[in-house]
Parts: C-alpha cells; structure tokens; sequence
C-alpha cells in the first residue's frame, strides 16, 4: 500500500502567460518523468490548438516521483490548469482534487485580474498556496517590488516567496521542496469504502470512457466491480492507472492517489464530472459534495452548413461534452438555417475554441450566430420565462418586465490608462465600483503606478468587442476578471433583421431603446457589404416591431440582353428587356437568398 504520508497533490494557478506550463515543463524535467530528449514546450499542452495559441485549454494531470533532501521518494501529483477568464471551471475543478497550489506571478507584469480571481478560489478550498515569482530573468523583471504586491494585497510573507525562472531552470528545486514541506498530504481513511470524486473525463474509441479520479477513501483495483453512485450506473473496469504523463496501468490506486478507471462505458452521458465512484459490492453511505455545475454565460445558435450532417454535429457535440463540463446545447430550428443546436459558452473565447475543435477534430463546416446572454422575463399574465435566443423575445404587448445578467468586473492597469479604461466601460452602462491603488506607495520603481478598477456592467455590453477595445486602448497592459453578479430590470427592445422582406431571426438582436437605431443602421450596411448580389434587387431593413428603422437594397447584377442587337428596331430591343424585366420579378417572388457565415458574426464588430 503507497503511504499517504509521501504523497502531494497540487495544482498551478495564474494569471493567463505567465509561465505555467513552462514552469510544469520544469518539474517534469527535474524529476525524471519525461527525458530532456523527450521535452518539448509546454509539454502538457497537447492539443494542437493549445500550441497554437499559446494556452492551456483543458487541465492536464501528471504523477512525479521525486527524492527529497530528506532521501525519502514522494508521489507528486501535478494538475496543471487553464489561466484564460473563460476555463475558469477547469480551474475550480482542479483545485477540489489537490491539498496545495503553486501561484504564479510574472515578476515584470505583477499581479493581474485572473491571479486574483484563480487565488480566491484556491483559498476558498482551502489549499496551501506557494507563491513564486516567475520570469526573474526578464529584463524588465521587478521582483522586489511585485513581493511587495503580493505581501501587501494577500498578507504572504516575504519569505514564503520562491524567485523562479521556468524557462531557465532556477528555483525548480527549491519549488519541489517547497511542496514536499509545505502541501499538506491528503486525509483520507484507507480502510473506508471506496469513495472517488470524477474531476475531468475523456472518451476513447477502444476504453470507452475514461474517467480522471481523485480517490478520497479506500482503494481501486482492477477487476472489482464499482458503482457512480449518483447515476447508479454500475461498472466494470477494463483498466486503473495513473499519468506518467502517458496512461501507464497499475495494479492499484490508492487512498489520496489522483489516476484514472477505463471504465468501457459506451454512453458519455454515463459518467459525470463531480460524480463519486465507489465499491459495488461495499458502496459508500453518500457521495462526495461535487462540484456547482459551470453556469453558461454566452449562448449561439450552431448550425451544419449541409443540412445532411446534423447528425454528425450532434455526435461531436456529445463527444466534446464529455471533456468539456461547461459545454451545452439544445436542438434547436430556424427558419434561415433548418435544424441546428442553441449551445451555452463560458465566454467568447471558450465559443471559438468549441468552434475550431468542432471543425478540425469532427472535419465539420458550421455557422455559428451572433451570440447573446440569457435573459429573465415577466409576462404580463405573470408567467416567468428564461430564454437565451432573441428571436422568443415575446411582443412588447406582453411583456411585464425584463431581466438582464450584470457581472462585476476587474481591470488591472496602468494608471495612465485609467481615464481610456473608464470612458471605455461608462459607454457600455458601467457603473463605478470602486479604484484602487496596487502599489503602496502609489507607484513603481520605474515611476508608474497599477491600478485595480471595479465596475459593475451588464454582461450583453462586455460581450463582443469590450475586451479586444480594452487591450487596444491600453497597448495591450490591461487584464480582465468578470463574475456574474446576478439579474437586473433593463428597458430592452428586439430588433429584427429582415433580408428580402424576410425576417432572418439568426440576426435577431436584443438592444437598449437608445443604441437600435444605431445599431441597426450598422447592421444593415454591414450585411449590404457582406451578402453577394443577386440577380435581383435585395431590400435589408432592421425594424422593431412593424416599424422600420433603416434600409439598405443589394442592387441586382444587370446582364446586358442587348449586347448582341446591333441597330435595327428599337421594339426588339424592348421586348428583350420586358422579357428580362418579367423574369426579375419571377425570381424576386421565389427567390432564396443565401446568407454567407461572416454576415452571422457581423454583430461581434458593430461599432461603439
């Protein structure tokens, strides 16, 4: 039986870029896991889109084996996690599986929004937290004043403080020490009934499902029969292992153990993330606490470009959620675009990634609409409905009143930027929160102080271009947190898209009163750029309600009829054209435009 005493679980948390799958590259170096042969960078950011853009999107779970100075081997159980706002359910998942957190902060940058944010949740589960200051070879690097940073906003003490550099190698030892030191073992009761919490999963076309566990109490061994005891799903698995990094089976995993069951389940719906696993034959008396569910803040309508491949979209759908909690979807019709999925996001950025995952892992073409939040209305019969597709919005007759999402957010930056940040928000009906000075003494060796500012915004306003307009105004220093604050009364209005006399109800918009017309003269030109001619004349009108509020006309291509008639009569000349003139309205009357996929995001670059 492994000694509990000897094994550390613990996971990396920081702001996004700030080194820690450099910093993990490190570890796995110096304990021998993976040869320096055998290393490339960010070595656990395995899938192609995490190398390419330079991310971690899913966490990843390693076992080190690593001698102390002690002489004594300790089980280092490494969960490296996601650092962008939008995987912050990763994070949250991870955290509840380890006993300790290595925080990482970029000796030039210092603390950023999601350093704050991932800290709190650590804290909330009452993990150990070791700060290291990261990228001290910079030249830029400011070590001394970013441990002020940390010892004045989160109380660590200066000599709690590891000074690193993942890409060189200094301070991977004193780390390691500092985990085995440090990090608490895991508690647990060995002789307990089994009792396993699921913190992430995946799906293998040989195993079945694969699930990533956390053993708490007992043991698991090959060969027993196990139970999830919130689905009452019975098991049999094929095989128990751990991650060193690659799957490597063992006979047994113990208690405080993290690895993984390949359980043959055939059904991805079988097997929960935050479900707790346990002996069939001597089953626990109660599962684990889980996890809260990961609420989806961004919702889309995603549509196959071939209506043949519906099917397919829903298979990969499914298949994505099993390794992607945060993940949902609906089937969902739309006039314009047949049968399709209204799916939730986290944010803009877990939608592209969903995006390009389903395009280059399941060899799909999408459309994907604009995107929009979820809203809370109170019909004028006093029935409450939730709908998160603008195109349900009810008539404004039946409407009692409407509830939009607010988040509060937080932006780290220069003070220089404070006005350009504060301007940017109060456009977008933010209301100030609060400001406040990270330095102590208001500003920096170099002479230029960061500021921590809070607004409280609604979420529909942040949703599209809030971000990219943030890092353009500040020349890209400005780091961004939100978290959802909850529901408020809003004076909101549909706007309808309507191409050819049609409404498209993809484009359909919910907007306040005093920006429709606004944006509804932007759309419209926008998708007079976007959509192609036709060979007849194309009206696009934006309208709220049965009024109207601008229109733009596609003007038909004109095939010149005459070219051939050279002189003679000029009635022959006519009749080509009545000819042709008759068959435009003909085809006005059936025609079917086609809306191309750039016309659905147009909505994202509206102008403010």
């Amino acid at each position: 039986m492994e000694d509990i005493r000897r094994i550390r679980n613990f996971s990396i948390i920081a702001h996004i870029d700030h080194g820690k799958s450099t910093l993990a590259d490190r570890l796995l170096e110096r304990t021998g896991t993976i040869a320096q042969r055998d290393s490339t960078a960010q070595f656990m950011d395995s899938m192609e889109l995490e190398r390419e853009k330079g991310v971690t999107i899913k966490a990843k779970a390693v076992r080190m084996t690593y001698r102390a100075q002690d002489g004594i081997d300790y089980e280092l159980n490494l969960i490296d996690t996601p650092g962008h706002v939008d995987f912050a359910y990763e994070v949250s998942r991870a955290l509840v599986a380890c006993e300790g957190a290595l925080l990482i902060v970029d000796a030039a940058q210092g603390v950023q929004a999601q350093t704050l944010a991932n800290l709190y949740a650590a804290i909330e589960n009452d993990l150990t937290i070791i700060p290291i200051l990261n990228k001290i070879d910079l030249p830029n690097a400011e070590p001394e004043r970013v441990a002020e940073e940390l010892e004045r906003i989160v109380g660590f003490g200066l000599e709690e403080m590891i000074y690193a550099s993942a890409k060189e190698g200094t301070g991977t030892e004193a780390i390691l020490e500092a985990v085995v030191q440090r990090v608490p073992p895991p508690k647990g009761d060995p002789n307990a009934p089994l009792r396993a919490l699921i913190f992430d999963s995946k799906y293998d076309s040989y195993k079945g499902v694969i699930i990533y566990v956390r053993v708490i109490d007992g043991a698991i061994e090959p060969g027993r029969p196990l139970r999830l005891m919130i689905n009452e799903r019975r098991v049999d698995p094929i095989e128990v292992g751990v991650f060193r990094p690659d799957f490597q089976p063992v006979d047994r995993l113990s208690c405080g153990e993290v690895g993984y069951v390949a359980t043959g389940l055939k059904s991805i719906r079988d097997a929960n993330v935050g479900d707790t696993l346990t002996d069939d034959a001597r089953p626990a008396t109660g599962p684990l606490p889980g996890y809260r569910p990961a609420k989806p803040m961004v919702f889309a309508g995603l549509y196959p470009a071939a209506a043949t491949d519906y099917n397919l979209l829903r298979d990969a759908l499914e298949k994505l959620r099993l390794s992607d909690a945060a993940l949902t979807f609906d089937p969902e019709s739309s006039v314009a675009l047949g049968f399709g999925f209204r799916c939730g996001f986290l944010g803009l950025f877990h939608m592209e990634i969903v995006q390009e995952r389903l395009e280059r892992e399941y060899d799909l073409t999408l459309i994907f609409t604009a995107p929009s939040v979820e809203y809370q209305v109170t019909r004028t019969d006093g029935k409450e409905i939730v709908l998160d597709n603008p195109a349900e919005l009810p008539p404004p007759n039946e409407i009692a009143e409407i509830r939009e999402p607010w988040v509060d957010v937080s932006i780290v930056l220069p003070d220089r930027y404070v006005g350009a940040a504060m301007e940017l928000t109060s456009a977008r009906r933010g209301s100030f929160k609060r400001m406040e000075y990270l330095e102590a003494s208001g500003e920096t060796a170099k002479g230029e102080a960061r500021v921590l500012l809070e607004y409280h915004v609604p979420l529909s306003e942040i949703l599209t271009d809030y971000y990219d307009q943030l890092k353009s105004r500040t020349q890209g220093y400005a780091s961004l947190d939100y978290t959802l604050a909850g529901y408020e009364p809003a004076r909101l209005v549909k706007l309808d898209i309507l191409v050819n006399g049609q409404p498209v109800d993809a484009l359909t918009l919910i907007v306040h009163p005093e920006e429709a017309q606004t944006k509804g003269r932007e759309l419209v030109e926008k998708l007079r750029k976007l959509i192609p001619r036709q060979l007849f004349d194309v009206p696009i009108q934006s309208a709220i309600g049965g009024k109207i509020i601008a229109r733009e006309t596609i003007r038909a291509m004109r095939k010149n009829v005459l070219a051939k008639c050279y002189g003679g009569d000029v009635t022959r000349k006519r009749k080509l054209l009545e000819k042709q003139a008759e068959g435009k309205k003909r085809m006005r009357r059936v025609g079917n435009v086609e809306i191309p996929q750039e016309a659905f995001m147009a909505v994202l670059s509206l102008n403010r």
